[in-house]
């Protein structure tokens, strides 16, 4: 009888080992399926974006992170997280982005993010003379305004040194001691009221462009620090995007910033919250609409 109940007693203990043991192929079917998720979402719907340069300042710093919208243009190959789809000239329920979209642009060679601001659409005509846009044969206004407040940040923009040393000469220090750069700032208005700030102090060779005609299905892109971008302007020779781009190479369109980091975190953990800027975490990107008494082209809301 006792060697029964010991019987009993060990069968049961292995019968709750047996039950305690991992499904290991039930755990990585699961772990593969939640990549998956994540991947579709990121590839179809939105997906965060870090910014590594200064081509954007004033609207963005390096240091912002930000979610990119899939959809508003469709679905294409270049909408794929990773660019894990092969090139190609398709588009699912395409659309035409508008007027002072900020975009993300695949350059036309290398599988690399670019963010940029879409100045002109299909069947514009677009020249740059002396730094300023001609759209269709009108100068779009750019308005002087106040210069913006940059901070310096050299543990950010270290790699940036060129554009550095062209900030120095509006290096300014505040009555608490703060520095900052002020570079000479315009207010950009395109036909459709979208209205930006962007920085534009010294010629260079991107500020003579010959006018082009926008091809059907693609867009012309440029940075809003004008003269430390490579954009449409530039050839890929200049890492840029050399011209207009097929709308099958934009990969969504910039929402709003999520948090900002200046660049001094490290493992202390107190760094985590010094280092943030919290006057940018959920800025909207959508361009600011202003009213306007000029003609708005077809494309043009």
């Amino acid at each position: 009888m006792s060697t029964l109940i010991g019987t009993t007693r060990v069968n049961k203990r292995k019968d709750k080992k047996d039950s305690e043991k991992v499904n290991w192929l039930a755990e990585i079917r699961g772990l593969a399926l939640m990549l998956l998720a994540v991947l579709a979402f990121h590839s179809l719907v939105a997906k965060p974006f870090y910014i590594p340069s200064t081509s954007m300042m004033p609207t963005l710093y390096v240091g912002d992170r930000l979610v990119v919208s899939k959809y508003p243009y469709g679905w294409s190959w270049a909408s794929a997280s990773f660019h894990l789809l092969p090139r190609g000239d398709w588009r699912v329920l395409p659309d035409t982005p508008e007027y002072g979209d900020i975009v993300i642009p695949v350059h036309p060679v290398r599988d690399e993010d670019y963010i940029k601001r879409v100045v002109a659409l299909p069947g514009d005509r677009i020249a740059v003379r002396g730094g300023q846009i001609i759209l269709n044969g009108k100068p779009v206004p750019q308005e002087v305004v106040p210069p913006v407040r940059i901070p310096v940040e050299p543990l950010l923009m270290c790699n940036f040194a060129p554009c550095l040393a062209d900030f120095d000469q509006y290096r300014v220090r505040d009555a608490n001691g703060d520095v900052f750069y002020e570079p000479p700032t315009y207010r950009e208005t395109l036909p459709n009221g979208a209205t930006y700030l962007i920085i534009d102090h010294y010629e260079q060779p991107l500020d003579e462009f010959e006018e082009i005609t926008i091809p059907e299905g693609h867009v012309f892109v440029m940075g809003d620090n004008r003269d430390h971008s490579a954009d449409s302007r530039a050839t890929t020779g200049e890492r840029g995007l050399d011209g207009a781009i097929p709308l099958e190479n934009v990969g969504g369109r910039a929402e709003f910033i999520t948090f900002s980091l200046d660049g001094s975190t490290t493992i202390n953990p107190v760094s985590w919250f010094t280092s943030l800027r919290p006057d940018r975490a959920w800025t909207t990107l959508r361009p600011v609409k202003a009213e306007t008494g000029q003609d708005e082209t077809a494309q043009a809301e």
